[in-house]
């Protein structure tokens, strides 16, 4: 699991406009500066990092436009994403709005078929969610009756573990504020 913090780590640096700095036991953040880390991708992972394909600027999406999934009772288990954590579904006429994001960093991250991290090896996503204030949240959900799990913090922010109705995992993320001492 640390390997794939550690992953995180550095696909959320980019997001944040700063380095993660990992030694052995230890984890830092510092300010990028004007030069790059020196890494050795691909060269069809350099066009990426760097927005160039094919010598001109690459189109690139602007973010997720959705989120599509089979359930078992979909009626339900949208009422209950609408409950308790706010997000509403597709809207069923054109006089009403969709459920409107914050912006902020968003991590994309494939995982391997054997991970252990969603908990339960039949589940093959997981939602993460941006939260303002997690221990609010969290009162909320646990008075709902909603059982949930808060882990330590680390220099990203502050991580909790809850699952819907039908078991789908779902982890919160109230990110590090910016002027946060590290």
């Amino acid at each position: 699991m640390l390997f794939l913090r550690r992953q995180l780590l550095r696909t959320l640096s980019f997001a944040f406009g700063s380095s993660f700095i990992l030694r052995r036991n230890q984890l830092g953040i510092a300010a990028q500066t004007t030069t790059q880390p020196k890494v050795s991708p691909s060269p069809a992972g350099a066009a990426v990092r760097d927005g160039i394909a094919g010598g001109a600027e690459m189109e690139k999406v602007t973010g997720i436009g959705g989120f599509f999934f089979r359930a078992k009772d979909p009626k339900a288990l949208g009422l209950w994403y609408q409950q308790h954590l706010g997000v509403s579904v597709i809207p069923t006429s054109y006089d009403e709005s969709p459920w409107q994001q914050e912006a902020g960093p968003t991590a994309f991250a494939p995982f391997p078929e054997t991970s252990k991290y969603f908990g339960d090896a039949q589940k093959v996503w997981m939602l993460n969610f941006r939260v303002r204030d997690l221990d609010k949240m969290a009162a909320q959900l646990r008075a709902a009756g909603i059982e949930i799990k808060i882990y330590p913090p680390d220099p990203t922010g502050r991580f909790a573990r809850v699952h819907d109705p039908e078991g789908n995992p779902i982890e919160l993320w109230q990110p590090a504020k910016p002027d946060a001492p590290h």
